[in-house]
Formats: C-alpha cells, structure tokens, sequence
C-alpha cells in the first residue's frame, strides 16, 4: 500500500509510503488519498496527521515520468482532479497536520500546504520547483502559497524554484513549527496536535472557517461572518460547559455537541 491510514490514539495518521520514489504523488496515490480523505471524514478522529515514509522526503512532488507526452486535456484533467483532492483535505471537519521530514517539493509541498497547520523537522527542505521544469504548480500552490506567506515571497518562490530551510519557512509562515532535531517527527506532530484536539471541534470548525472565508471577502463581510459564526458557537452544548468550567474553576468536558 502506497498511501496507508492507520489510528494513533484519538488521531488519524496518513502515511505516504513510497519511500523509493520519495513518495512523489503518481495519479494512483491521489486516487488513493482521495478515498482515505472520505474515510477520515465519516470517522471519529479529533485531528488528521500526514507524514511521508522512509525518512528522506515527506512528498518529493508528482511523478514526472506520468506527466511527460500527455495531451492537454489530459493534463487541464489531472490538474483538476488533483486540485480536488487537496481541497477536500482543505475541506475535512477536522484540523490536520502536516509533519514535513524531508523534501516536500511540487506538489508535496501543495498537499502540506492544504492541511490547517504544518510542522517540520529539521532536515525539512520545502519548495515549488516547477519552473525549472518550464511549468508552474498545478494543484494548488498559486492559489495557497500566497495566502501563507504573501504575493511577494510566493511569487519569489515560485519563479525562481528555489527551496527554503525550515528556519525561513517558520518566519515567512509558511510552517507553524519547528521540532526538535532529536524529535520523532510523528511523537511531535502528535504533540502539538494535542495542543488543540481536546477543544471542542465544532468550535475549531467555527474558527477555521472564519479566518479561512475573511480571506476572500471584505472586512466589513469579515465580521458579519465572524458575528454569525461566534454567535453559532455560542448555541453550543460545549460553549455552555466552557463557559460552565470556567466559572466554576474545573477543566471542560466537550462533547462536539
């Protein structure tokens, strides 16, 4: 099995197992992560973590040697279908993490970049080299790079290929973390994936999906959104039992209802 989705705890953990091509994304594994995404969604897991098998590369990019001698509508296809599938990452009822260790290049980098938060190890080398290819990213990273990190750092980055160290990847924001050198990078992705998945995840849910669509509207239709959002939270049977524990001094007891 190339891509395998295994349980850790209360986590989801999605491994790419394709260690001998740096687990590059070849069309059968985004069909494969396509179907491990909709199992995610109809279970019971508070947080989805992904990380690359073998060591040397969380994901390398696409599998050039399919790409090559393809015709266009061939090509405009499989851009599509892997846009798809990233969004649908995007889209999950729960928060996920991506654990970068090693290379995340092409569309590596556009499946890290589709998850809410990404964390990366030290030897984490992160990068859109299309264009030293001749094309651009085709599933997704025009779109979310610059949402990460700005127009003028994602257009840099972009056009001229170059790879970034995990130290200028967490100053531009395009990592949440760092782990430590000596850190298991999947005992770390747990960790600080705990740091959110006791809170309630209809809250979480709110929340992401505020910040997530004041990107793409006014401020002024910012807030209305985020009024109507807070204003569902607040209907909760956990922001009753937040608020609950806090006037009573005692840790909350969330039920996602």
């Amino acid at each position: 099995m190339t891509v395998e989705l295994e349980r850790h705890d209360e986590f989801a953990v999605l491994r790419l197992n394709r260690p001998e091509a740096l687990n590059a994304l070849s069309f059968d594994i985004l069909r494969d992560l396509d179907q491990a995404f909709d199992r995610v969604a109809e279970g019971d897991a508070r947080a989805l973590l992904i990380i690359g098998a073998g060591g040397k590369a969380f994901c390398a990019g696409a599998d050039i040697k399919e790409l090559m001698n393809r015709k266009l509508i061939d090509q405009k296809r499989g851009a599509e279908f892997g846009q798809r599938v990233f969004q649908k990452l995007a889209m999950l009822p729960i928060p996920s993490v991506a654990i970068i260790n090693g290379y995340a290049f092409g569309g590596g980098l556009e499946l890290a970049m589709a998850c809410t938060f990404r964390v990366a190890a030290s030897d984490a080398r992160l990068g859109l080299p299309e264009i030293k290819l001749g094309l651009i990213p085709g599933y997704g990273g025009t779109q979310r790079l610059p949402r990460l990190i700005g127009e003028a750092r994602a257009l840099e980055l972009i056009m001229t290929g170059r790879a970034v160290r995990p130290e200028e990847a967490e100053r531009v924001g395009l990592v949440n973390r760092l782990l430590e050198p000596e850190a298991d990078p999947l005992q770390a992705g747990v960790a600080f994936a705990r740091e959110f998945s006791g809170f309630s995840l209809l809250s979480l849910g709110f929340a992401r999906e505020a910040v997530q669509r004041a990107l793409d509207v006014p401020v002024h239709d910012g807030l209305r959104i985020e009024a109507d959002l807070s204003t569902l939270a607040y209907q909760t049977s956990d922001a009753a039992e937040g608020m609950s524990a806090f006037a009573e001094k005692r840790k909350p007891d969330f039920k996602d209802a």
